[in-house]
């Protein structure tokens, strides 16, 4: 490795080191890096000290941005730039100049992607950054010239794209904003993620495409290369600059300025160059997208010394093509899964076979959607060019569909400060085995790490905290409850469909994959989208008690799951107002429906099954789909009862509930919407998001967040959205 190489990945490390990543474990790795990247003893006296200077820069960039986050938190007006689109009822996220993430639970006001505003609202600090509730914003500035390039391109995509304008706005604008849930969690459960944010590999497609136009086109080879990097720096800017795509275009830029020069650089120099950004902004090196792209490059720099080092690598032939496609896909999922699993909770086992068939359709795609792109001057062309992608973008989906559903494709692992230590020894293990002549003690680390990551979940479930997850299942509603010692109530399972249901699919992997029993089942009402999913879950789940408004339905899947209840011997129970379940630290009291109002419906979901759970001093509401009628009632005979911290909106979030005396009886601080992506009711109502932002509620919806996981310990309120986790404010 080039001494050039080394001093970076000292500085990066010891920048690690501030962030607090894993104190230990980031220690160690300095202390490896130092070690094996200088020879004498002058060279790793350097590297400490560039490990030094990254532990000094970074322990001042983080305490110049939290006195800046104090000092916002101490404001109630700020001026801010967002990252994304702002209307009333939004959580978007926004920028202070000083570097503070700002998350704004909009009101009142509208504004577009990169905008700069004036926000009032009420400040509080979170685990990741600051939060603004109850937000009034003012458009200061309309958003600058590439920011309003990349919104036509976003249009130009929706109108050309149809169906498939997510998934490409996805891979050409880096605009993940639109991708269901659903597209997220199997391109992630595939290994694909990486394929949905634009990096080094989209970069590099392009670069390839443009430099083969230049040599049909009998450019110099100079030239070439200046035109090369002329457009991919043009077409990094214009989608917003993106860390790895930054990081591909430097490469880019140092890889052609070598091949112009007629001077061979070292990959990993030309890796250090364009890794880095930490060197100019220390706050760069905790961006997941920039970890991400450099274990990627770290990966694919690895597996070539390996080819390099072993003959049978240099079969020709399709045959040697595939197997060094097989070997450098299946070291860049171990180098990067670790990476993955540590921050997302997940690891993918058929992630090198499903990029050894994707990347290649990958390789045609993306200068294809680059070519429409530039081809928005003539409609009739682009059309042409954006016709013929589609075909390709339902192969690479139907990848990762399909290796998703493989039985064991991926597992759920537990994140902790012991998971985040095992996977940067892990990955730093299997960098080692790949450039070392002596590999077999650096992957019997790799193993053992790995097998302790997938292992770890096994373990009797417990945690400091109760959880509440409201799980990502389409157009219904599935959420669960975990107690600390890792019990589970569950209130409701989801949709049916010819063929299966959102229980099978969706609800019994998702609390197998966590562990612990099942202790009671709650049935909202008999509504298709609540219980179709209720005897799979019952069935593999047994859960001890059934709880039921009886409100009787002649609907299959109903009576399938009474069915189940009593075969896996569940205890029913007619839920009435005042019934109560203690699991743990979480009580559960009923509130409706009452016998004599139930009996006179018409509508189940009047009769719905509403719960208060209670940890400590926070409080929860379960509705299930009550409409303004058992709201009213609720208000009428529970008012007391009604205040909660958490709400789930009742019935999707439509206007026929969320009457405005409920929301005054409730108050929440947090609404949760669970509805599916495009879903034909059009829900929920814009009224409806915009009442709860009126009552000063953070509202987050399952079809832009994917599944959404709320913990409290009693006192404080934590909330897990889109990889994403921060602190309710007070």
């Amino acid at each position: 490795m080039p001494l050039v190489a080394a001093a970076l990945l000292a500085y990066v490390a010891g920048l690690l080191v501030a962030a607090e990543q894993s104190l230990g474990a980031m220690l160690a790795a300095t202390v490896l890096v130092v070690w094996v990247g200088g020879r004498r003893t002058a060279e790793r006296v350097g590297l400490a000290a560039l490990a030094t200077a990254g532990i000094v820069a970074g322990v001042s960039t983080r305490t110049s941005i939290a006195q800046c986050e104090q000092r916002l938190a101490a404001e109630h007006r700020t001026t801010l730039t967002l990252d994304g689109e702002a209307r009333p009822g939004a959580f978007v996220r926004a920028r202070h100049s000083c570097g503070v993430v700002v998350r704004i639970a909009v009101r009142a006001g509208s504004a577009d992607a990169g905008a700069t505003v004036d926000v009032q609202g009420s400040p509080t600090r979170g685990r990741g950054g600051l939060i603004l509730a109850d937000a009034r914003m003012t458009t200061l500035a309309e958003p600058g010239l590439l920011p309003r390039v990349r919104a036509s391109l976003g249009r130009y995509i929706d109108a050309h794209f149809g169906g498939d304008a997510p998934l490409v706005r996805a891979l050409l604008i880096a605009d993940m904003d639109g991708l269901s849930p659903a597209v997220r969690n199997r391109f992630a459960s595939a290994g694909l993620s990486h394929m949905l944010s634009v990096s080094g590999l989209h970069v590099g497609l392009i670069a390839a495409a443009i430099l083969l136009l230049a040599q049909l086109g009998r450019l110099s080879r100079g030239t070439a290369e200046i035109l090369v990097v002329a457009v991919t720096a043009a077409y990094v800017l214009t989608i917003g600059a993106p860390l790895p795509a930054v990081r591909s275009a430097i490469m880019l830029a140092a890889a052609s300025v070598s091949v112009a020069a007629q001077r061979p650089t070292s990959p990993w120099a030309v890796l250090a160059v364009g890794a880095a950004s930490p060197v100019l902004d220390a706050s760069a090196v905790q961006d997941i997208g920039y970890q991400l792209s450099v274990a990627g490059m770290v990966a694919l720099v690895a597996s070539g010394a390996l080819a390099r080092r072993w003959s049978w690598l240099a079969t020709g032939g399709w045959r040697g093509t595939l197997i060094r496609g097989l070997v450098t896909s299946l070291a860049a999922t171990l180098i990067t899964a670790p990476l993955v699993a540590a921050t997302f909770g997940r690891l993918s086992f058929v992630a090198p076979v499903s990029n050894l068939v994707a990347v290649p359709a990958m390789a045609v795609l993306q200068p294809m959607l680059f070519l429409a792109a530039v081809l928005v001057p003539f409609p009739a062309a682009a059309q042409f060019v954006a016709d013929a992608c589609h075909p390709l973008l339902a192969f690479i989906d139907g990848v990762a569909s399909a290796a998703a559903r493989l039985p064991g494709a991926s597992v759920a692992v537990s994140v902790s400060a012991t998971t985040t230590a095992l996977a940067v020894a892990a990955a730093v293990a299997v960098v080692v085995a790949c450039v070392s002549r002596h590999p077999g003690r650096a992957l019997v680390v790799t193993v053992a790490c790995l097998s302790a990551l997938v292992w770890q979940p096994l373990l009797p479930p417990s945690s400091p905290m109760t959880e509440v997850h409201m799980i990502d299942v389409g157009q219904g509603d599935a959420v669960a409850v975990r107690t600390t010692k890792g019990r589970w109530l569950l209130f409701d399972a989801g949709r049916v469909w010819d063929g299966g249901d959102a229980g099978a699919r969706d609800v019994v992997p998702y609390l197998v994959e966590r562990g612990g029993p099942l202790v009671a089942f709650v049935l909202s009402h008999p509504h298709a989208d609540h219980v179709g999913g209720a005897a799979s879950v019952v069935r593999a789940m047994k859960p001890q008690w059934y709880f039921d408004p009886a409100y009787v339905a002649a609907a299959g899947a109903y009576r399938a799951s009474l069915q189940a209840a009593q075969e896996s011997q569940s205890r029913w129970r007619r839920a009435l107002p005042g019934d109560s379940l203690v699991v743990d630290e979480v009580v559960m009291t009923v509130l409706a429906p009452a016998a004599g109002w139930a009996d006179t419906l018409r509508d189940p979901n009047e009769a719905s099954v509403v719960v208060r759970l209670r940890v400590g001093s926070v409080a929860m509401l379960m509705t299930g789909d009550a409409e303004g009628g058992e709201e009213r009632w609720l208000v009428a005979h529970a008012a007391n009862a009604l205040r909660a911290d958490v709400l789930k909106v009742a019935h999707h979030g439509s206007r026929t509930s969320s009457t405005s005396e409920f929301l005054d009886a409730v108050r929440p601080r947090l609404a949760l919407i669970s509805v599916g992506a495009g879903n034909m009711y059009h829900h929920p109502s814009a009224d409806v998001v915009r009442a709860l932002a009126a009552k000063g509620a953070i509202t987050l919806r399952t079809d832009y967040s994917g599944t959404i996981v709320v913990r409290t310990d009693g006192r404080r309120i934590e909330v897990e959205a889109q990889g994403e986790r921060w602190a309710l404010p007070p």
